[in-house]
């Protein structure tokens, strides 16, 4: 299965956020990657998974030879998404897919939704590695931009640096104030770092963002942000281990680590007593690449659903012609098509800001808070719900489904947990101002002609008010701010495509997760829910 060509909404919404003639350029990468997708990346997701990266700490004879060993298809994959695709480099660089300049935000995301319909572990180097170009662009001396920049945005995998970013400690996880890694000053303006770092992805990365404390500088402003390479400019190996590996749920063929820094050399990055503030930069990125790999697992567990509704048969009758399967199969890409809208709003966002536009810094700020937490937490039940449908086949580790389960639950927990990222939103709308911006978006994409989507707008308002006062409401107010800004991106959606069933979905958004719901009421749903599937089946 080609799964761009599959997707009943893919080539209208690249061709809606994307400039034409870039969309013309893309489309046959899209072509290509959808094949990829139904085929050879897939095989090669599957075989990374079940073969996971292996820790050597000595070679044959005994001598020290640091390693992590990677199975041939997790190399494979490497190649696709660091050298073909060009993921990590396209948004720093001209060159990539064949573009002469940097690629926009919306192109970038728009491919990786597909390539994490079949890998997700993989896609978490890629997006380290893009987020520290950005981050070292952006606070990194001219002379540290000089000799790392180029290597971190090659797609030469010969020539290739990936990056990752330590920042988690045992006593350190959300609460980056209790740093304890140490920094001291040495020779030549580097700084040597001591301490442990307790999960490290992409363990054996070239280079790392790294949170250390100066010295006994006491708080969150006592804690910088540092470069760190595993090998120093002379060639020789820098002065940390990796301890080990972790056995985790998902993302399997990635290796994530604990490493022991052992008087490391690192070069500060930025403004000393910024450390956290500048980090947070590559760690909104990452938060908002964690959104965009749930919305494409979802979709991927949604034509997997699909596939099996459409030929599977029961009772005399095909599973999608069923009516309690239809509404089960609708409930499933509704939340999966709320993420998708939310990744191309918020990437142009990113586009609009990164040319200096303060109104989009702010809609960026309070986006990606939103979209990582409501799309990764709605992954874990899709993918879950849609395994369902293939019934006892779902759960055995040959189909994609058990995959897209396990990896689901990374994006709830990494770049912050849902209680750390609904309060983010709290903080992004009241320390940034990022609240009104938003509304006004919304409000703006619904226009004048939908009276109900405004009033529920002015009341999800007034509940953000209040959790500003009360931080136990935050989950409940950032679920409603996600819900209803998602609504209004589908009816607009909707009516630049002229599609109904893009319309039907914000109105079933709007009725299923904004209005009030007699929980005993016969359902009244059935016109909505069939012009959903009529595009989605077809």
């Amino acid at each position: 299965m080609n799964f761009f060509h599959a997707d009943p909404w893919g080539a209208a919404l690249a061709g809606l956020y994307l400039p034409a003639d870039l969309y013309a350029h893309l489309e046959p990468h899209f072509t290509a990657l959808g094949a990829l997708v139904g085929g050879a990346l897939d095989e090669e997701a599957h075989a990374a998974d079940h073969h996971q990266p292996v820790l050597l700490h000595r070679d044959r004879r005994g001598e020290e030879d640091e390693r992590i060993d990677y199975h041939p298809a997790y190399r494979a994959m490497e190649k696709r998404a660091f050298g073909d695709y060009g993921f990590a480099a396209m948004s720093h660089r001209g060159g990539v897919l064949g573009w002469a300049e940097p690629l926009p935000p919306a192109a970038k995301y728009a491919l990786t939704y597909y390539f994490c319909h079949s890998e997700f572990g993989l896609m978490c180097p890629v997006n380290m590695t893009d987020s520290l170009s950005r981050t070292l662009r952006k606070f990194g001396s001219p002379e540290l931009v000089a000799r790392y920049l180029p290597a971190l945005t090659s797609t030469d995998m010969d020539a290739l640096s990936q990056g990752a970013m330590f920042m988690t400690e045992q006593g350190a996880g959300s609460d980056i104030a209790n740093t304890a890694v140490v920094a001291e000053p040495a020779e030549a303006g580097t700084w040597k770092l001591s301490g442990d770092k307790w999960f490290c992805s992409n363990a054996d990365a070239e280079v790392a963002l790294v949170l250390a404390r100066r010295g006994d500088a006491p708080g969150l402003r006592g804690v910088s942000l540092f470069l760190l390479p595993r090998h120093l400019p002379d060639g020789t190996k820098n002065a940390y281990r990796i301890i080990r590996l972790k056995d985790k749920l998902g993302t399997r063929s990635m290796a994530s680590g604990e490493v022991k820094l052992e008087g490391a050399t690192a070069w500060l990055i930025g403004e000393p007593e910024a450390g956290f503030k500048q980090m947070a930069d590559m760690v909104n990125s990452s938060r908002l690449s964690n959104g965009v790999r749930a919305a494409g697992m979802m979709r991927r567990a949604c034509a997997e659903a699909l596939f099996i509704a459409s030929r599977r048969q029961a009772f005399g009758k095909r599973l999608v012609e069923m009516p309690l399967m239809r509404r089960q199969l609708v409930k499933l890409i509704m939340p999966a098509e709320q993420a998708r809208s939310m990744m191309f709003q918020t990437a142009e966002a990113m586009r609009r800001s990164d040319a200096g536009d303060g109104n989009a810094r702010k809609l960026l700020r309070i986006l990606t808070p939103l979209i990582k937490f409501r799309a990764c937490r709605d992954a874990r039940r899709v993918t879950g719900d849609a395994m369902e449908v293939r019934g006892g086949c779902g759960y055995i580790e040959e189909f994609p489904d058990a995959r897209l389960l396990r990896d689901s639950h990374l994006g709830s927990i990494w770049e912050g947990t849902s209680n750390i990222v609904a309060l983010d939103v709290l903080r992004a709308a009241e320390r940034e101002d990022a609240l009104a911006p938003l509304l006004a978006h919304a409000s703006a994409l619904l226009g004048n002609d939908a009276p109900q989507f405004q009033a529920v707008l002015a009341r999800v308002q007034g509940l953000m008010e209040q959790a500003l006062g009360n931080p136990a409401l935050a989950r409940t107010a950032a679920t409603a701010l996600y819900n209803i800004t998602s609504a209004a991106m589908l009816r607009w959606e909707g009516a630049r495509l002229s599609c109904p069933a893009r319309s039907a979905l914000a109105e079933l958004v709007l009725r299923h997760r904004l209005l009030p719901k007699d929980p005993l009421a016969a359902g009244a749903d059935a016109a909505l829910e069939d012009a959903v599937l009529a595009r989605a089946a077809a």
